[in-house]
């Protein structure tokens, strides 16, 4: 299943369109979409080595304007469905004390998880929700989304085939090592925030 799932998305990564699709997957992951941007853009750079630091650039862009637009949704629906949520359960204080904590070290968390592969809009909500100051969102966000889309394409781009071999060779266990590192995220945030 795994291996029909590569080849679909090898062949997706050659189609005229799959630059605005790329495009679409990261805008969408930051802010309400579950699959990242990088399932398309290995395959797209394995196919056209040449424009890895467009796909770079596509991405890094469209995942910091889909972050604002997760940033946007925390912002304006917290008053309208959170806030009576945290209310009715008396956690009106500790969300206080969260919003504080939050916001001291957002800059931070904004950095780290936007290179994990925890769920970016976890983050871009979360910092809407806390009304993390947007000039230091949209400063960690390009920064952490630049740096890790950058890195990926520039590695598949310097060693691309050699890559690609091994990614094929070794499909089962890097999807479990990348699950691995989700849940591994997850746990990192419950201890950080």
């Amino acid at each position: 299943m795994l291996r029909r799932l590569y080849d679909f998305t090898m062949g997706l990564a050659a189609k005229p369109r799959a630059k605005w699709f790329l495009g679409g997957i990261s805008f969408a992951e930051s802010s309400f979409f579950p699959i990242p941007p990088d399932v398309l853009l290995i395959p797209m750079v394995l196919a056209n080595r040449r424009d890895a630091w467009r796909l770079a650039f596509i991405c890094s862009l469209t995942s910091v304007v889909g972050g604002l637009f997760g940033y946007l949704v925390g912002y304006l629906f917290y008053d309208l469905i959170g806030a009576p949520i945290i209310d009715f359960y008396g956690y009106t204080e500790k969300f206080v004390k969260f919003t504080d904590s939050y916001n001291e070290w957002g800059g931070w968390i904004v950095a780290f998880f936007g290179l994990t592969p925890f769920p970016y809009k976890v983050i871009t909500i979360a910092s809407g929700v806390t009304h993390l100051d947007v000039l230091v969102f949209i400063v960690a966000s390009t920064l952490s989304r630049s740096l890790r889309f950058f890195l990926v394409a520039g590695l598949l781009w310097k060693f691309g085939a050699p890559i690609q071999l091994f990614i094929e060779k070794y499909l089962g266990l890097l999807t479990i090592l990348f699950f691995v590192l989700l849940i591994g995220s997850f746990v990192a945030i419950k201890y950080v925030l």
